[in-house]
């Protein structure tokens, strides 16, 4: 290959036959067009999620406006639950809220190729991209971008329901007979007790000539996520949790020296969570699931400080790793991929809790690269109770599957409620901006050598492949067709 331009080099499988889907349950519900990838830049991987493509997952992606976000009321418990552990060092006796954050399906999939890597395609790591058809409900890549400003718009929480038996949410009514006595003062609001209580101090403060400082909540400024987050990490406290960024790289010390630990901890959770064998979670299938990622490591003036590709952000408790949440930082985005963590730890809410840091770690590189202000949940399958949380990260967009525009989640919803499939953009007339027009154009790798397909065609003198590779360039769309390299045997 010329020069030192780094490619992405993939293999197109094309179209499988319906197979199980892990999250509807139907025997032959999943299709899904697939691509080995060899090698991947992250500029290319981040165009391919944008079409609805994610390595080794499935369905439709969900998108969310990190710089934007305000944590709910049930994102506040999340938080709060983990300061109360941190610093009186008692676990919650609760359930957890069933949250795995699992944003990856490990459910049979698209083959692997059956040949070795050729020699000429140089690869550290090969690692399967897939891009679901929707035959069962409509999955959808959300996408949250993470900006400081006005709250988002309020959310009934568990604190102020309670569910029927029938899933319903009902109000709390007063038992029959029991009325307010008459002789009392109304009921007041906790909140507006504090409140009163506060300004009564800062009467008292100013009346003995003391000036104070006012903080967010006496100049109503909502508090930030970080600002929740901090409070929920106190100095002096029975516990201490430390979060480590650390590159999937053999070549990264910290990376080898707790590989073993949390290949050991992914084994754990998936027995106690997924109820797997032991042969279906041993090292070979931790390092190929989590750590043969395709896409190289790279660094740019303008991006963020840790650079881009895959990442384990490692919680650390009392020195030993508790949970792993796996993501790959791109340039416009922060996206999820999976999330391991110790099952005597359930009730913590980790999935939950992960996320909401790594909302604030997008926000924070967000101040190193201004465009990278998005942070993805994954794919979400909105008549799949557990993915229905990850709707709860306001604000939200979700893929629309033909027109690969992002469309806020509000828009969205009442599609779904009525079809398992729907189209997000509701213009007739839009189309697929970058659709494929010109399959000649499309780049492949043919003999060591890189070419345009026109001219392999020409080689080939009438190659019988071209219905294949209009596919594929119809999948990728033109841009990243003229981009990606297509191995052609």
């Amino acid at each position: 290959m010329a020069g030192n331009k780094s490619y992405t080099i993939v293999e197109y499988f094309g179209g499988d036959d319906g197979y199980r889907c892990g999250y509807c349950k139907n025997a032959i519900g999943n299709f899904s067009h697939g691509m080995w990838s060899h090698t991947m830049t992250v500029q290319d991987y981040q165009d391919l999620i944008d079409r609805g493509w994610r390595r080794s997952g499935k369905y439709t992606f969900l998108l969310c406006h990190a710089l934007k976000f305000q944590p709910s009321k049930s994102h506040k418990k999340i938080l709060k639950k983990m300061s109360k552990f941190i610093s009186g060092g008692e676990l919650p006796t609760e359930q957890n809220d069933g949250e795995p954050m699992d944003s990856v399906c490990e459910e049979e999939g698209p083959r692997e190729p059956s040949k070795v890597c050729p020699a000429e395609v140089k690869c550290a790591a090969i690692t399967d991209i897939q891009k679901e058809v929707a035959e069962c409900p409509t999955i959808t890549e959300v996408q949250k971008e993470v900006v400081d400003a006005a709250p988002a718009s309020s959310e009934t929480s568990r604190e102020d329901s309670v569910s029927a038996p029938d899933g319903r949410t009902t109000a709390t009514a007063p038992k029959p007979g029991v009325g307010a006595d008459p002789s009392r003062p109304p009921c007041r609001k906790a909140k507006d007790l504090r409140k009163e209580r506060r300004l009564q101090k800062e009467q008292m403060r100013h009346a003995d000539g003391v000036s104070s400082i006012p903080t967010p909540t006496q100049t109503n400024q909502p508090k930030t996520l970080e600002d929740f987050i901090s409070e929920s990490l106190p100095d002096n406290s029975s516990h201490c949790l430390e979060v480590r960024l650390v590159p999937v790289s053999f070549e990264d010390p910290q990376f080898t020296a707790s590989y073993q630990q949390s290949a050991a901890l992914y084994a754990r959770y998936q027995m106690a969570i997924h109820g797997d064998e032991p042969c279906e979670c041993n090292e070979t299938q931790f390092r190929r699931f989590l750590c043969d990622s395709p896409l190289e490591a790279e660094h740019s003036p303008d991006g963020p400080e840790v650079g881009y590709g895959s990442f384990h952000q490692q919680y650390w408790l009392d020195g030993r790793i508790v949970a792993v949440g796996v993501i790959d930082i791109l340039p416009t985005c922060v996206s999820s991929v999976y999330l391991y963590y110790h099952p005597d730890f359930a009730s913590l809410s980790l999935g939950s809790y992960s996320a909401l840091r790594e909302i604030a770690f997008t926000r924070q590189l967000q101040k190193q690269s201004p465009k990278l202000s998005y942070y993805y949940l994954g794919f979400y399958i909105h008549s799949c109770p557990k993915m229905r949380y990850k709707g709860q990260y306001r604000p939200s967009d979700l893929l629309c599957p033909e027109t690969y525009v992002w469309v806020p989640i509000e828009r969205c919803l009442p599609h779904l409620e009525n079809s398992r499939y729907a189209r997000f953009n509701q213009d007739p007339d839009a189309g697929d901006a970058r659709a494929l027009k010109d399959v000649g154009r499309a780049l492949v790798l043919y003999r060591r050598a890189v070419m345009p397909y026109a001219a392999y065609s020409r080689k080939r003198k009438g190659s019988s492949d071209e219905a294949e590779v209009q596919q594929y360039g119809g999948l990728v769309g033109q841009d990243c067709a003229e981009r990606i390299l297509l191995y052609r045997a």
